[in-house]
């Protein structure tokens, strides 16, 4: 039973949409794996006011945010590194 629900923003809904079906299939278990361990040693902080982590696989980068107190990682943007750091 995972310990943290897996939510995304409409923007990153709508990103994960736009991606190849082989690209989702390669993001999808990373994701999940967020459910168990929401920090995961390979995961960093970005530098910003925000509370944003970003895990790394390949050139994609997945933006997501920890609400501890609802156990619930909210994905906020994800897609290829050129771009995905865009208006964060």
């Amino acid at each position: 039973m995972p310990a943290y629900r897996i939510e995304f923003s409409p923007q990153a809904y709508r990103q994960f949409g736009k991606l190849t079906a082989d690209t989702r299939r390669r993001l999808t278990p990373h994701i999940e794996a967020l459910a168990e361990e929401p920090r995961p040693p390979h995961a960093e902080r970005l530098p910003s006011d925000l509370a944003l982590w970003r895990i790394r696989i390949g050139a994609y980068r997945v933006v997501y945010t920890i609400e501890d107190e609802r156990l619930v990682v909210l994905v906020i943007k994800l897609g290829h590194r050129r771009d995905v750091y865009r208006d964060l």
